[in-house]
This record gives structure tokens, sequence and C-alpha cells, in this order.
């Protein structure tokens, strides 16, 4: 059973870590789940470059809407 302690640390990575992303991951469109990959050492990584570079669906429709 965790202790103090250790649940302070992983609320707090929770709280710094996968909640941040999970909205940036939202207001891009993408699934909010996704934001669970920055818990895994190598797939973190991998998320930043994903978000970095990818087209993001809400830009998508933005320019949709101002096109129209």
């Amino acid at each position: 059973m965790p202790g103090f302690f250790e649940m302070m640390i992983l609320s707090s990575i929770l709280l710094i870590g996968v909640f941040p992303c999970w909205m940036i991951c939202s207001k891009a469109g993408f699934p909010g789940w996704i934001s669970l990959l920055i818990l895994f050492p190598v797939l973190n990584i991998g998320l930043l470059f994903f978000l970095a570079f990818a087209e993001w669906p809400a830009l998508k429709e933005r320019t949709k809407q101002e096109n129209a």
C-alpha cells in the first residue's frame, strides 16, 4: 500500500504532466487519451514530436471556416 509521499508524487506527476498535455491534445483536435503516453519513457518524446509536426485537426477546421 503506497504511503502519503508516494501518493503525493503520483498526484503531482498527473497534475503537472498528464493534465496539461490532455488539454493541449484536446484543443489541437486529437483525442485526450493520447496524453497518457507522457507517462512512458520513450513514448513521451514521440508524443512531443507528434504534436509538434502533425497537422492539427482543429486548425484545419478553423482554416475551412475562414475560407468559407
